[in-house]
């Protein structure tokens, strides 16, 4: 797809990476800004934000990562281990003839973002994080933290461990699912206050029980979530899930930065209604010792976890100040 406008032209291109191949989507020209997306999404979180980008200078890709829509989808699940992901996006970087990029991230795309910049800062030069707070290596291995959140029921993350548990559930009806899942945390159509949390799965039961049924949030059109549906119900959710599936490997091999904190230019834009932000506060006041580069940190009031769809012109206008502001 193209619009009018050298600027405005976008491109989707398939470069090489130890996955096999990493698709990306590419538009406008200047500094390069690397955008991530989160569980379950796609290149196409970022629509809003890449001829946004794009106008104001910036020559921004976004990218699908290993296991979503047209990258490469390994069967290994130790493939999606941090470390790999971190190399996907130095590779994307160097195929598109640049030595150093600005990373966004959202969602699982944030911690992404957040480690590329960790372990290798002699690339990417600033970090910006949507929606899950930077929060180092430490502590319990994540399994035991994640098995004692749950008390009576399973905590989410608890429940994508074992594979082809959570496809069993999702993939039946991969767009009911995905409807179901961006209304359970939108600002507009999240459960009432005092419902049971779509965080957590009953003894027995499913997270699509907990998901309302009904109307889309006010930023998702039924176009919109035919584009999502139609990538998973090709590629199957295995590749996504299995990000959750590494989360102990990534603590080992992470072992190395055990507290290290990010020293580049951050900013982090979080939603007041967001679980991410809330249960994550303490992660949040930490940052002047996590975070010392921090530029700025929004809190958007009325805001749900899809940060930069449900609230497309406040994230464009935060990004574009934050990256004009950075040294070039």
């Amino acid at each position: 797809m193209s619009q009018s406008g050298p600027a405005a032209e976008v491109t989707h291109r398939l470069v090489s990476s130890s996955a096999g191949r990493i698709h990306l989507v590419e538009q406008g020209f200047g500094p390069l800004v690397l955008l991530v997306h989160g569980f379950p999404e796609s290149w196409y979180s970022w629509r809003h934000q890449l001829p946004a980008l794009a106008a104001a200078g910036f020559r921004v890709v976004a990218v699908d990562v290993r296991g979503y829509g047209r990258s490469s989808k390994p069967e290994d699940v130790a493939a999606y281990r941090m470390l790999e992901l971190v190399e996907d996006n130095v590779a994307v970087v160097h195929a598109l003839g640049e030595q150093t990029a600005v990373i966004v991230g959202h969602d699982w795309g944030a911690t992404i973002a957040a480690n590329s910049a960790l372990v290798r800062p002699d690339v990417f030069r600033a970090v910006g994080l949507l929606s899950v707070p930077y929060a180092p290596r430490g502590g319990p291995r994540p399994s035991e933290v994640f098995a004692r959140m749950g008390g009576e029921e399973e905590f989410y993350v608890s429940y994508f461990q074992e594979p082809g548990r959570a496809e069993a559930e999702i993939e039946p009806d991969v767009r009911g699912w995905l409807a179901g899942i961006y209304a359970a945390l939108s600002a507009d159509t999240m459960p009432p206050t005092g419902s049971p949390d779509p965080h957590f799965v009953s003894r027995g039961g499913r997270l699509r029980d907990r998901f309302p049924s009904g109307r889309l949030p006010a930023w998702l059109s039924e176009d919109d979530l035919d584009v999502y549906a139609a990538e998973f119900e090709r590629t199957g959710l295995t590749g996504a899930l299995n990000r959750y599936r590494n989360m102990d490997r990534d603590w080992e091999d992470l072992a190395d930065f055990d507290g290290a904190p990010i020293t580049q230019p951050s900013l982090f834009i979080g939603g007041a209604l967001d679980a991410s932000t809330t249960w994550m506060a303490d992660a949040i006041a930490a940052y002047p010792a996590t975070l010392p580069g921090l530029v700025s940190s929004c809190i958007l009031d009325g805001c749900g976890h899809w940060i930069q769809q449900e609230r497309r012109e406040d994230v464009n206008e935060i990004l574009t100040g934050w990256l004009a502001s950075l040294p070039a």
